[in-house]
């Protein structure tokens, strides 16, 4: 993996890529919600590798509608195949505030414990194991997924220990031995907007609010960490919020 800056430190930058091995230039499918860390993992992966496809998800959330054009519109300029898979069933038979027929979102930081009404259950797992059925299909090697470490607080299914497991899980379980590239996932979303950035994304053309309105709410928790990321990438937000204010704090000992 080539070295890329963050907050102007290519070391730290670069130390933290290490944790995770990143394997040589192969044939991949890049999951893609349209959201800021998911489109910068599809960049990143057609600097890295050959893309086979973007792979979106609808699965009832508030938000689908509104981040699934712009994984379709980056798709669309990278030259890059791009499909999305219906989960009904999700919705239907899954409890979460994430979901069009669940309670409302939660305002606050993401890291707070309230965001776990968030949780929609085992739904990486789910996904992950379409995705390397289709990746396997499209004659792909590996599969991209961009869990990062500010998810780990939150979601299970987003944390390396569970990631190791599923992807040795595909690896065994395909005839190609798919393998599950997660190049983000000791790195802050601070980092990843750093990485956009030197990338070429257009932030503005990504989403993020759990409400799914017309503009980002500014207050959910995914708010929230959009924000602190811009901050702390140096980055100019691009971002309308219906509320801008003082952000809250990070829970204690988060």
């Amino acid at each position: 993996m080539r070295n890329a800056g963050g907050h102007g430190d290519e070391n730290n930058f670069a130390s933290a890529a290490a944790v995770v091995i990143i394997e040589a230039h192969m044939k991949v499918v890049v999951l893609c919600s349209g959201g800021m860390d998911s489109v910068t993992a599809l960049y990143w992966a057609r600097r890295e590798h050959a893309v086979a496809a973007a792979l979106s998800f609808d699965y009832g959330s508030k938000h689908n509608g509104r981040e699934l054009p712009f994984a379709a519109e980056h798709a669309a300029r990278l030259g890059v195949r791009h499909e999305t898979i219906e989960l009904p069933f999700v919705g239907k038979l899954f409890s979460s505030a994430l979901l069009a027929g669940g309670c409302e979102i939660p305002e606050g930081h993401y890291a707070a414990d309230n965001m776990r009404q968030t949780v929609v259950p085992f739904r990486n797992a789910i996904m992950l194991s379409i995705a390397a059925g289709f990746a396997e299909s499209a004659g792909a090697e590996g599969l991209v997924i961009a869990a990062h470490a500010g998810d780990h607080t939150i979601y299970p299914d987003c944390r390396e220990e569970f990631m190791r497991a599923m992807g040795d899980a595909m690896k065994h379980g395909t005839y190609a031995g798919i393998q599950l590239l997660r190049p983000f996932i000791a790195m802050d979303k601070g980092r990843i907007a750093a990485e956009g950035a030197l990338l070429g994304v257009d932030f503005g053309r990504t989403w993020s609010c759990y409400k799914g309105g017309e503009v980002h709410c500014g207050l959910c928790g995914t708010c929230v960490e959009r924000r602190e990321a811009f901050l702390e990438a140096g980055l100019s937000d691009p971002t309308v919020y219906a509320a801008a204010g003082p952000l809250p704090p990070k829970p204690a000992g988060k």
